[in-house]
Parts: C-alpha cells; sequence; structure tokens
C-alpha cells in the first residue's frame, strides 16, 4: 500500500487557513467533501472530533494524523493539509502542527485503515522529510515528495 494509492493530489492543500484543532478537521473534511470522498460533512467531523477526545492525534514534531471510521466514506481517503503558521492541537509535545493527514475508512476496514497509518507514521518520522514538506510551496510538490520517498523506500 502507498500513500498515493489513498491520497489524490486534489485533496491535498498547502495553505490552511485554520487556527485551532476544530477548524483543521472541519476545513480538511471540506476538502474531502468537495473531492466527493465523504458524504456528510457534519457527522464525518463530529466522528473526528469524538475520537480527538479519546487522545489527541497531534503526535508531535509538528504532525497530527486525524482519523476515523464512518458511513460516509465508499473508500479509505485521505486529505493532507499544511499550516504556514502552525495550529495548537494540543500535540503530545505541546508544540504547534503544521503537517496535517486526515485519514478516513468505512466502517469494518480496520486492517486497511491501521497499514494506512503505519504508512503516515513511516512517511513522517524522518525528519527531513518533514522538512521537506513543510517547505513544500504547491500541491504538486507534496505529491513528488511522497512519490520519492516511497520509491526509496520499497
Amino acid at each position: 500500500m502507498r500513500i498515493m494509492d489513498f491520497l489524490s493530489e486534489k485533496n491535498i492543500t498547502v495553505d490552511l487557513k485554520a487556527k485551532n484543532k476544530k477548524e483543521v478537521i472541519e476545513e480538511l473534511v471540506g476538502v474531502l467533501v468537495n473531492g466527493g470522498n465523504v458524504t456528510d460533512k457534519k457527522k464525518m467531523v463530529q466522528i473526528l472530533l469524538e475520537r480527538e477526545e479519546l487522545g489527541s492525534t497531534g503526535i508531535g514534531q509538528g504532525i497530527a494524523i486525524p482519523h476515523g471510521k464512518s458511513d460516509t466514506v465508499k473508500e479509505l481517503t485521505a486529505a493532507f493539509g499544511l499550516s504556514q503558521s502552525g495550529v495548537p492541537f494540543e500535540a503530545l509535545d505541546g508544540e504547534p502542527v503544521y503537517i496535517f493527514f486526515l485519514l478516513v475508512a468505512p466502517e469494518g476496514t480496520a486492517g486497511a485503515h491501521l497499514k494506512a497509518l503505519a504508512r503516515i507514521s513511516g512517511l513522517l518520522k524522518d525528519k527531513y522529510i518533514r522538512r521537506k514538506l513543510t517547505a513544500a510551496q504547491v500541491t504538486e510538490e507534496i505529491v513528488k515528495i511522497i512519490q520519492e520517498e516511497e520509491k526509496a523506500t520499497h
């Protein structure tokens, strides 16, 4: 499984406007709704916010991977968002978050969901990759960085 198998170029934004956790989730779910991947924005946002109440998906080092499962999604899909100014996201290290991977999957797809989370985590554990992603100015750069890294690791 490759990240670009579930992350479409149309679901990448390099200029998130959100200023807090709820706005980030709403903005990224909006990207998925506009892309035709999520059918019920309100319900998906609620599911993701409820997941955040269990513990922040802000994993530290400027990264958050909000995720959830819902019947408003037909297939495993992701949105990528980059915040130029950083967002307070209750990350484990208390630092602002710049890189967001929002991952959503249909109910009953735990295996694929976990594999996708592992792929995203694996990509983002490399600080060189994180630096390249946060420096990206356009969607095409994000795609290229992810594709090059996946070629190198597979």
